[in-house]
């Protein structure tokens, strides 16, 4: 059976959001991601980092594609921006910023707490996912779900165990090649988080045809290039974000099983 006919539905639990805000809202030029749309009031938060050296404005990236795609139907008052996985600590404040609903410079108990985040991210910037969670549980800051696609680590992080202050965590990856994602994520705390999956792609087995790519890339890690542009991977990925956006209780959520 192919990795995509099978089918499993996402638990209820993970349909609470907030109500959509009222009053349109332009889209922004974004100094340091793909896309923005930064209103003054926040009902969503959606973060992307791009992997590698890959800029955020990368048309042919999946993260940066997702978010071109997402912003179309975003929600009144959601925002949506990718970085560069470096640049962890301005998404960082990109957050706060959006949640300091009265522009006081000082994060309240109940601007924490109406905090609806997703986090996304491939590569290096699926591990920047992890650590980005780490410093808003740090803060006190809640996550509603973090996916990471072909995850991999720089050798002073740790992009395995998921922290308590996020709701789901999904995972996506394959095992072949130089570079390779991590097959297993965990729960810090499995009463505070739900791990939706582990989920394997083959591309050796079904192989997917990927625009751009260096000839390394190509040559030495040519699964964890494909983890990138596969429209069956991030249609996996985009499903998940707007059951969360926009809930739907008889949506069956198309994810292979592990």
């Amino acid at each position: 059976m192919s990795r995509f006919a099978r089918f499993s539905m996402l638990p209820a639990t993970l349909g609470a959001i907030l109500a959509t805000l009222a009053g349109a809202t332009p889209l922004l030029a974004a100094a340091d991601g793909a896309v923005a749309n930064l209103p003054s009031t926040t009902s969503f938060i959606l973060i992307g980092f791009a992997g590698g050296f890959v800029r955020h404005d990368d048309p042919l990236h999946g993260p940066v594609r997702l978010a071109h795609k997402l912003q179309q139907e975003l929600p009144k008052g959601a925002s949506i921006q990718v970085f560069e996985n470096r640049h962890r600590k301005i998404a960082y404040e990109t957050i706060l910023r959006l949640l300091d609903t009265n522009h006081d410079g000082v994060l309240s108990d109940e601007e924490k707490a109406q905090a609806h985040i997703i986090l996304f991210g491939h590569s290096w910037g699926a591990s920047a996912v992890v650590m980005l969670s780490r410093e808003l549980n740090r803060a006190g800051i809640p996550v509603l779900l973090t996916v990471q696609v072909d995850s991999v680590a720089k050798p002073w992080q740790r992009d395995k165990v998921i922290p308590r202050n996020v709701a789901a965590a999904v995972n996506f990856y394959q095992p072949h090649g130089f570079v390779h994602g991590r097959s297993l994520i965990t729960a810090a705390d499995d009463s505070k988080t739900q791990i939706l999956g582990n989920y394997r792609f083959d591309y050796r087995k079904d192989p997917v045809q990927c625009e751009g790519g260096s000839w390394f890339q190509h040559t030495f890690s040519p699964s964890h290039l494909q983890s990138q542009c596969d429209p069956r991977l991030w249609t996996q990925v985009e499903t998940l974000v707007r059951l969360r956006v926009e809930p739907q209780p008889a949506t069956v959520a198309a994810l292979p099983q592990p």
